[in-house]
């Protein structure tokens, strides 16, 4: 086995492998997310190229949630759901219950900057004061 194919054997590329295990839909996906900093390995941001050993902890942050993943074994091609789970190691808190997400203020998509009115209102629902 050459030294190319060992280091193979042994790291593969962040991007590659979060598509790799089913974090992303897309491998280009995954690297958008890296090339904007959602990723992290080992606690520093990650680029698409950075290599991944098992052992490294990735945290991934998607639609404002975070998951924390632990490599355990390298693959380059993407598997199914039952080997891409034996892959790495799951430790992301569980998701916050669904009535403190719809307790959370949203507004409307579309509904341009908030009025100076709407903004009081808003920061006076948060308990925020001005001094």
């Amino acid at each position: 086995m050459s030294p190319a194919e060992q280091r193979s054997a042994t790291q593969a590329r962040v991007d590659s492998w979060t598509w790799a295990v089913r974090l992303f839909k897309t491998r280009s996906a995954a690297a958008q997310a890296c090339r904007a900093g959602h990723v992290r390995v080992n606690g520093v941001a990650a680029k698409p190229a950075q290599p991944v050993r098992p052992g490294d902890e990735i945290k991934v942050r998607q639609a404002g949630l975070e998951r924390i993943v632990v490599v355990e074994r390298i693959i380059h091609k993407r598997v199914g759901p039952p080997v891409a789970a034996q892959c790495l190691i799951d430790r992301s808190p569980p998701p916050p219950p669904k009535e403190v997400l719809a307790a959370q203020p949203r507004r409307e998509r579309g509904a341009g900057r908030p009025t100076k009115r709407e903004r009081r209102e808003t920061d006076r629902l948060m308990g925020r004061t001005d001094g």
